[in-house]
């Protein structure tokens, strides 16, 4: 699904160059679950921007679904991350004074979604993420884990095929933190999602079947998870 070649990423500041990413090469498959990790400034965020079409490569090249994103407009690019495209981020990013339902609309009145069908596809999203009892609640009233469970619902309204969550669980408490892992791991389990996980805590990442760890901006592992029962206690220790 997702395949990345040589990828470089240079930032040049007033003839300062600074290299975010070092020829980072490796593939993704359909309906993985894969967490990035690495220290700040090894290069995880700049990574995360280009595979979600928020930025591109300074060199090498990245195929999704076969196609070289290189040979695509900005335009095309930005109606591909629509509509395969869903992002969950640590700020939540809701409008705080629209309704649950008003939040998780907004990327199917992007796509210009009929109305009747719209409802639909909210409704079921908000279920997925158990908030039905909160659908026309305004979003700034709920608590952290009930926003990012809406984010949740928002990334997923469209059916993407892949689910870009940025560091989900680091503005909430423990048990919320659990709750939102345990969504993402059943969307990618029995739902088929693709997802993609920045997160810089360890057990979170654990959820992921295979964890790639970014040190100065080149790929210093690539480690198949052993698929384990976790609970939320683990989320306390």
């Amino acid at each position: 699904m997702i395949l990345l070649d040589a990828i470089t990423k240079e930032y040049n500041d007033d003839g300062a160059v600074t290299h975010a990413l070092r020829g980072i090469s490796f593939e993704i498959k359909k309906g993985e679950f894969v967490a990035i990790m690495g220290a700040s400034g090894s290069g995880k965020s700049t990574l995360l921007h280009i595979l979600s079409f928020l930025d591109r490569p300074s060199r090498g090249d990245y195929f999704l679904d076969g196609k070289n994103i290189n040979t695509l407009t900005d335009e095309e690019l930005a109606a591909t991350r629509n509509h395969t495209m869903g992002f969950v981020f640590q700020a939540f990013n809701l409008l705080g004074r629209s309704s649950v339902y008003e939040n998780v609309e907004l990327p199917l009145l992007y796509a210009r979604v009929p109305s009747e069908q719209r409802k639909i596809m909210v409704e079921h999203a908000v279920l997925s993420v158990g908030l039905s009892e909160k659908m026309y609640a305004e979003a700034g009233k709920l608590s952290g884990g009930q926003k990012q469970r809406v984010a949740i619902a928002r990334a997923l309204v469209n059916n993407p095929s892949v689910i870009f969550a940025d560091e989900p669980t680091g503005n909430l408490d423990s048990e919320s933190g659990a709750h939102v892992m345990e969504i993402l791991e059943r969307l990618n389990n029995e739902e088929g999602h693709t997802v993609l996980l920045v997160t810089h805590e360890t057990y979170t990442a654990e959820f992921a079947n295979r964890i790639l760890t970014l040190k100065d901006g080149q790929l210093e592992s690539d480690i198949q998870v052993k698929v384990r029962r976790r609970s939320k206690e683990d989320f306390f220790k």
